[in-house]
């Protein structure tokens, strides 16, 4: 399984090289502005002029709404209101489109979840500050570590849990960044109700006694390289990310635990340069601790990821292990000229490492397909609704912005 692991990546390799010759964003930078979305729509049936002022465009602050019910995770149905602000802080051919995202849930049942998400990149990209704070009244099933278990061997494990991650790169040559940040994930009362303890249930020791609280922080280590010009809909180009993250006691940490996080990604464009889009897309991904002490919550899982955005047609948290590998792939492409309407095709596959170890004995796979439909053509933001279907489950997702 290692073997197989290492081959995927190898063969990916060329897609993440970085000391490539840097593209000049000038030369990959595309108008959506042409394009229609749903702003368009609105004001054609409502019979509203459009007021334009290209001298303030690049101050303009672009928003994408989107209200709508969907599963939680423990079951049911919440209602979810994502609403994604997009915005230029420079020259949009030389700076990087800054988001903003708000995706507060909740429902009839105690549950709820209040995350935020930015990307802010200042002029001429000369930084980037990454942020993600949740509030999350979170229960959530969990199958214990590694794969090969049945379906229905799992157990739900209430919590609530508060995640504050911060950083700040500077750019250090090209498309290339270094910085540092802080991460902070503090799960308050940790319990299964009167179930089986999650401890006995799992097999681990760390984050799993019984109204446990476990308190994971620390500094990390940022290595960026980044020629995406928009991260919630990228256009032809590359993304390598590698972040050590390190907890430490003297912070308030209740272990002493070190992971690493490598993230890869490539963009390649099919259709000679064309507006329309014909794209395909990869992602892959290893997250793994270093040492021993990490809280089981904080352990890599499937659906875990920084944007929580893998494993599209997987349940959230269904495979779990002290590492998790990833790979997925998409194409993407638009079915109207005007980029009003496109559609998208995915798979994916994942394996967590097995019980007391790092050994990959599993294949978890997924696939489905998505319809994309243009909210923000100035942001080239889309409603995305994905339909995916792994073994012995299935899954509507409805989005704004693509996965990766």
């Amino acid at each position: 399984m290692l073997k197989f692991i290492l081959l995927l990546l190898i063969f990916l390799s060329p897609f993440f090289v970085c000391a490539q010759v840097p593209v000049d964003t000038t030369n990959i930078y595309v108008d959506t502005t042409g394009q229609k979305d749903l702003i368009d729509v609105g004001r054609s049936l409502f019979k509203i002029k459009s007021k334009r002022n290209y001298n303030r465009e690049k101050n303009d602050v672009y928003f994408s709404i989107l209200p709508f019910s969907s599963n939680v995770p423990g079951g049911s149905k919440a209602l979810v209101t994502s609403t994604t602000a997009n915005f230029y802080l420079g020259d949009r051919k030389t700076t990087f489109l800054s988001s903003v995202t708000f995706a507060p849930y909740f429902n009839l049942q105690g549950r709820y979840g209040l995350p935020i998400h930015s990307s802010i990149w200042l002029h001429d990209n000369n930084y980037n500050i990454e942020g993600s704070t949740y509030f999350l009244v979170y229960p959530q099933n969990t199958w214990g570590l590694g794969g090969g278990q049945p379906e229905g061997d799992k157990i739900l494990v209430n919590y609530s849990y508060i995640r504050f991650y911060q950083s700040v790169l500077k750019r250090i040559k090209s498309y290339m960044y270094a910085g540092i940040g802080y991460n902070l994930d503090y799960y308050i009362n940790v319990n299964t109700g009167n179930f089986t303890p999650l401890s006995d249930f799992t097999g681990y020791q760390y984050g799993t006694a019984r109204g446990a609280n476990p308190v994971s922080t620390g500094l990390t280590l940022n290595l960026l390289y980044d020629t995406r010009q928009n991260l919630f809909n990228p256009i032809p180009g590359s993304y390598a990310n590698i972040v050590y993250r390190h907890n430490a006691e003297f912070m308030g940490s209740r272990d002493n635990a070190q992971s690493l996080y490598i993230d890869l990604r490539k963009y390649i464009s099919l259709n000679n340069g064309a507006q329309q889009k014909n794209l395909l897309a990869f992602w892959t991904y290893y997250w793994t601790t270093l040492t021993a002490g990490t809280p089981y919550l904080a352990l890599p899982a499937i659906g875990m990821d920084p944007y929580n955005r893998s494993g599209r047609g997987i349940d959230q948290n269904r495979y779990r292990g002290n590492a998790l590998v990833y790979f997925e792939t998409e194409y993407r492409r638009d079915i109207t000229h005007d980029g009003l309407f496109g559609f998208v095709v995915f798979a994916n596959v994942n394996s967590a490492s097995q019980p007391g170890g790092y050994n990959f004995q599993y294949l978890n796979p997924a696939a489905g397909t998505g319809l994309r439909i243009k909210f923000n053509k100035k942001s080239d933001s889309n409603i995305c609704i994905d339909y995916g279907v792994s073994k012995g489950y299935s899954d509507l997702i409805l989005s704004l912005g693509e996965a990766f």
